[in-house]
């Protein structure tokens, strides 16, 4: 009964504010809940997760519709904690900030079913932003990997755009960038990057380097690629619990470090399977069609081999985004 009610509650917009410490996210929410645009009156919890030199003023609200509750350790961002605020404060939303130093999984794991993430947004000094992705790669990358629109503040008029752009595309390549100066003005990153490959050849070429960029286009544009060939190096995986003609074909993919590397795979269907064994090394040539089958949980990319001949593995068999 208690999971029927639960299932049933009213939907709960969460606005997510990720970056590290005074990358400016208390500011930001306080100014967004100023705005009569946005703040009409909705019951409102700011979960604060970390806390820094700047406060909330809950007195300019006028309404008193605004309700700060702290988690002072990851430990302490449980599904019971947050359903208790919510339902204690009767709240109709939620803007969660977050801290820089915990995995956003933690949140993710312990959302109510009942929450759901409406926008994610990351705030970074620039500044800084440089040495804490050299130093803290994995807790940048966990940040940037989902977030809708990066806010690099502090930035110089002027400020060389490419070195962040590098580093945020390498992750995400569909977030907007923007560089906020100290007078408030924005300045957008609006570089357009070019595939490394032709999407409108005839055989669509995917060069070493660049599988793990075209895996993920691949993933975020599927569409744009049903009914296409293409050709590339792969590590062969075979199952028993595929069909006959079907293997898996990919390459092991780190997003940000050692610890996170997943073998990034596709379904390959012909009647070529043959003698392949898991860990053969093969260039394969496929046409790509968009639709079920087993190994997908939904339509997915299946790869209907015309080619298929044995290769030498890449020079680094780890493919990455940079």
């Amino acid at each position: 009964m208690k999971e029927d009610l639960i299932s049933s509650a009213p939907e709960i917009p969460v606005y997510l504010f990720t970056g590290f410490l005074e990358a400016g996210k208390t500011k930001f929410i306080q100014q967004t809940l100023e705005d009569k645009r946005f703040n009409r009156g909705e019951r409102t919890l700011i979960l604060l997760c970390e806390e820094g030199e700047e406060e909330y003023d809950l007195g300019r609200f006028k309404k008193k519709n605004v309700f700060v509750r702290s988690v002072e350790s990851e430990d302490e961002l449980t599904s019971e904690r947050l359903r208790g605020f919510a339902q204690d404060l009767y709240i109709e939303r939620v803007m969660v900030e977050y801290n820089g130093m915990w995995l956003l999984d933690t949140l993710y794991q312990n959302m109510p079913e009942n929450w759901t993430v409406y926008q994610e947004f990351m705030f970074a000094d620039s500044r800084s932003f440089v040495s804490y992705n050299a130093n803290m790669r994995q807790l940048v990358f966990d940040k940037l990997k989902s977030c809708e629109l990066i806010v690099l503040n502090r930035a110089e008029k002027g400020v060389d755009m490419q070195p962040f752009h590098k580093i945020i595309r390498a992750v995400n390549r569909r977030c907007d960038i923007a560089f906020e100066h100290p007078d408030g003005s924005v300045d957008y990153d609006e570089t357009v990057d070019p595939l490394p490959f032709d999407l409108n050849a005839p055989v669509v070429e995917i060069d070493d380097r660049d599988y793990a960029i075209w895996y993920s286009d691949l993933g975020e544009n599927l569409k744009n690629y049903n009914g296409k060939t293409v050709r590339f190096k792969g590590r062969v995986s075979v199952s028993d619990e595929l069909p006959d003609a079907c293997f898996v074909i990919g390459r092991p993919l780190m997003n940000c470090c050692a610890n996170d590397i997943t073998f990034a795979g596709l379904v390959a269907d012909g009647s070529v399977r043959g003698d392949l064994q898991s860990g053969d090394w093969v260039t394969l040539t496929a046409k790509i069609t968009v639709k079920k089958h087993p190994a997908y949980d939904r339509p997915g990319p299946v790869l209907g081999v015309t080619e298929l001949e044995s290769a030498l593995p890449p020079e680094d068999d780890v493919a990455t985004f940079y």
